[in-house]
């Protein structure tokens, strides 16, 4: 039997672990890659035996390495490498199939998917199927498009950046919404819009724990002024890119990587992260960043379900979820997915306030329950009851997990924003600046 299953990329960077058995700690990822990197040839062995570590003995490491990318199972157990082998192989296999294609990208993209295929593909370690025709019964996590994504392409990108085709999730609204000026004009020839727009993936444990989170963002111009010299951006005067290179004190901000469009001069951005800008008319992406396996704050939405079947026979739901976003901030447009078993029939509800709604969509097999806004600090309840003609154990199984789609106006995950923007330009009056902040989700996801 497999006791640990992890993804590395070619840096050693962990990007998957799932341990099913519990006979040895996270540790043995750094052990791996220590030793796999110390071998000498470019081919080391696919299986490393007997780890001679104190706190590993007798483990053994099995890989292979297919898109740049390490897949690694342990085990303490005298059983057949090639067995793990055809199973690391059928596992690249899927996710490439899923995701259409086998990179670090399209892994970080799609852990949440890649963790409900190991689900299903393993139990307590044993392997179970690795049968695409029998998986896709039950995987229920859409796979995200890993499209590289290039600066100087924006052809599908849409307004102030919503990206159209990166994630089947709808693109956030607030992103496509056109901003009204004071004049009650959109677009005016001396106006210049900057937006920060954030998207958040995370993934959430039946036990509550934060597994996954990620965070992709981009801070775009929009320019209607006729023309400008030159425009200054300032950052965050603490914001790092890396671990290494932690600025400032405290609350720092941090990213893991940072690209920039090619007319950005970036002289004053090392000493005080300030970039400088001659944006032409229209819109222009002058910034990109990310952030992996990490989360500056706790995550904006916790859920605490309740599954139970009711003296009725009817199967019982109960929902609390709470928002832990600042008090005087909210969410709009929360929308909760609830998968529930294929045969339910019909659905009573009881909702902890009038503006939510709920409803049984059939051709989905879930429950959606809508909230128009959710300040930040407050906790919203639903009880769903369900008809389940032959309702057993077996279907609480089918229920979850529970995907959030939403969005956060006037609020960056990682903390950045804009200290101010400056314009150099010729014409005696200054034009209307405006910078607006948004972050939504592109996947987020808690298991039952």
């Amino acid at each position: 039997m497999i006791s640990q299953v992890f993804i590395l990329s070619a840096k050693g960077d962990h990007l998957i672990y799932k341990d099913f058995r519990g006979e040895a700690g996270s540790d043995v990822v750094g052990v791996f890659y220590e030793k796999v990197t110390a071998l000498p040839g470019d081919q080391p062995p696919v299986v490393i035996c007997n780890c001679p570590s104190a706190s590993h003995e007798g483990l053994h490491f099995i890989h292979i390495r297919q898109g740049g990318l390490y897949f690694v199972a342990t085990t303490t157990a005298n059983l057949s490498p090639f067995t793990v082998i055809e199973f690391l192989n059928r596992l690249a296999a899927l996710i490439k199939d899923y995701c259409g294609s086998l990179s670090e990208k399209s892994v970080r993209m799609n852990f949440a998917l890649i963790y409900e295929l190991l689900d299903e593909m393993l139990d307590y370690g044993y392997i179970q199927t690795s049968s695409t025709d029998i998986l896709k019964n039950f995987i229920q996590t859409e796979a995200v498009s890993a499209k590289p994504f290039s600066l100087f392409d924006l052809s599908n990108v849409g307004l102030f950046g919503a990206d159209t085709q990166q994630s089947k999730v709808a693109p956030s609204a607030a992103a496509s919404r056109p901003i009204l000026t004071t004049r009650g004009e959109q677009g005016g020839k001396d106006e210049i819009f900057v937006d920060v727009i954030e998207r958040l993936t995370v993934i959430i444990g039946s036990n509550g724990v934060l597994m996954k989170a990620d965070i992709q963002g981009e801070i775009r111009v929009k320019s209607f002024l006729p023309s400008c010299s030159e425009m200054r951006i300032g950052l965050n005067e603490e914001f790092s890119i890396g671990k290494s290179q932690l600025r400032g004190y405290g609350a720092a901000v941090r990213v893991d990587e940072c690209s920039f469009h090619e007319s950005v001069k970036l002289d004053e951005f090392d000493s005080y992260r300030i970039l400088k800008v001659t944006p032409s008319q229209g819109e222009q992406t002058v910034m990109q960043y990310q952030l992996c396996d990490d989360l500056p704050s706790s995550p904006p939405f916790r859920l605490f379900p309740t599954l139970e079947r009711d003296p009725s026979g009817r199967l019982l739901i109960y929902l609390k979820l709470r928002c832990d976003l600042p008090p005087k901030s909210a969410a709009l447009g929360v929308v909760v997915t609830v998968p529930v078993p294929k045969g339910s029939l019909s659905l009573s509800q009881e909702l902890s306030s009038p503006d939510q709604s709920a409803e049984l969509q059939l051709s989905k097999k879930a429950v959606v329950w809508e909230i128009p806004r959710f300040p930040g600090g407050t906790q919203l309840s639903a009880v769903f009851k369900l008809e389940v003609p032959g309702l057993s154990p077996a279907s609480l199984q089918e229920v979850g997990p529970v995907s959030l789609s939403f969005e956060l106006p006037k609020h960056t995950c990682t903390g950045l924003q804009i200290r101010f923007l400056r314009l150099s330009r010729g014409a005696p009056s200054l034009p209307q600046r405006w910078v607006r902040y948004v972050t939504h989700s592109d996947s987020y996801t808690i298991r039952l």
